[in-house]
């Protein structure tokens, strides 16, 4: 399953926001724009729904509360709004349509309050939940919590939750996994990296074994004299490590282990580990950063062969970019999600009928639609500096 639409009101940078997604998504847009906020969505429904330590109030009260939710640029109306449409593919029905809203109580505790929550299941006209409803009415505080984020209510959708919880984001930090003692506290969900190993060491020994020769593979062709992958641990402290050998004038190679390995070279395996872990939605942040042009120029034919392999093409992969190398590739003009500040929040849209036929001539994405991020006057800015 995948998500075909999403629509948002009043969140962060959106004021009003509706796109269609497609498997592959790459959202491109200045610094500031919104980006990171808008995957950011499907972290926030992610966290509602897990088992343990999740729910809607946690999940608002770890971004700051609902004034840093809510869109600068409402000051009218406090309603946040999220939309999601779910479907097989991404040219199909949705199998479900979700609808949260909530606002501040304005009141009292001051306690935000869901104001609508509605699952709709195949397009039918009768919906599957439809809150508030009369017990709501009875008794406020169970405007508190949403349904989807209880087992006992979320009975009827809870293929719903479940899609929403397998979530996975990385924006991998090298230096926190090559420095254990920068963070000793992982993140909770490990949007870092900073588990990485433990990840790896926690899969079961065949499979772990098959995707790292999957991963030297890819690490032969990109990185220089690379030679070899293996995983242990610590005989001494029990750690886990990775080992990779490079070739040179001794027979047998150098070992080195990963706090040696180059930033370019953590964020390319992870990225490689994460596509092979799940068939969950898969949230990338910037997976250019560190890496040479002519290996981001492959991430996305990257990203396809090895979800082949899994047998996952299908998975979805939303990715968010500067970079002209990766844009360059042939990609599908409608997969490309342009985001372009204004004075009254955040307009994303996709490719309008001639950015369409410019690519379809033969311009890359990269020609037609990334210069539209570059902020105006920065051919100034260094008469600034």
């Amino acid at each position: 399953m995948l998500i075909t639409r999403l629509k948002l009101k009043n969140w962060r940078n959106f004021k009003n926001l509706d796109v269609p997604l497609r498997s592959r998504t790459y959202v491109i847009g200045a610094n500031a724009s919104g980006k990171s906020n808008l995957l950011d969505v499907f972290r926030f429904l992610r966290d509602i729904c897990k088992p343990a330590g999740g729910g809607l109030q946690k999940a608002i009260e770890d971004r700051g509360g609902l004034t840093k939710l809510r869109c600068l640029q409402a000051r009218t109306d406090n309603e946040v709004e999220i939309y999601v449409a779910i479907s097989e593919d991404a040219d199909s029905d949705p199998l479900w349509e979700y609808t949260l809203a909530f606002r501040p109580e304005g009141k009292g505790l001051h306690r935000v309050l869901v104001t609508r929550e509605i699952v709709k299941r195949g397009g039918r006209t009768t919906a599957v939940l439809d809150r508030p409803d009369n017990k709501d009415k009875g008794d406020t505080l169970r405007l508190t919590q949403t349904a989807i984020e209880q087992i006992n209510s979320n009975t009827a959708f809870r293929e719903v939750a479940d899609f929403f919880r397998e979530t996975t984001y990385l924006h991998l930090v090298p230096q926190l996994l090559k420095h254990g003692e920068i963070g000793a506290r992982i993140v909770e969900g490990d949007p870092f990296g900073q588990g990485l190993l433990q990840r790896i060491a926690k899969t079961s020994q065949k499979t772990r074994d098959a995707r790292l020769r999957r991963i030297q593979q890819s690490l032969e062709k990109a990185v220089p004299q690379f030679n070899q992958l293996k995983f242990e641990q610590d005989k001494v402290t029990g750690l886990p490590h990775l080992m990779a050998s490079y070739q040179h004038w001794r027979t047998h190679g150098a070992w080195q282990r990963e706090d040696q390995f180059s930033d370019g070279t953590l964020r390319l395996l992870g990225l490689l580990w994460m596509l092979q872990e799940s068939n969950s939605l898969l949230l990338l942040e910037e997976p250019e950063l560190s890496l040479n042009d002519a290996i981001v120029a492959h991430i996305p034919l990257m990203i396809d062969r090895v979800l082949r392999k899994q047998k996952a093409f299908g998975r979805q992969v939303i990715i968010t970019t500067h970079s002209e190398a990766l844009l360059r590739n042939p990609l599908d003009g409608r997969a490309i999600l342009l985001l372009e500040p204004a004075s009254d929040g955040t307009v994303a849209r996709v490719a309008d009928e001639t950015e369409l036929q410019l690519m379809s001539s033969g311009l890359s994405p990269a020609d037609v639609l990334l210069p539209k991020t570059h902020p105006q006057g920065i051919d100034q800015l260094g008469l600034f500096a």
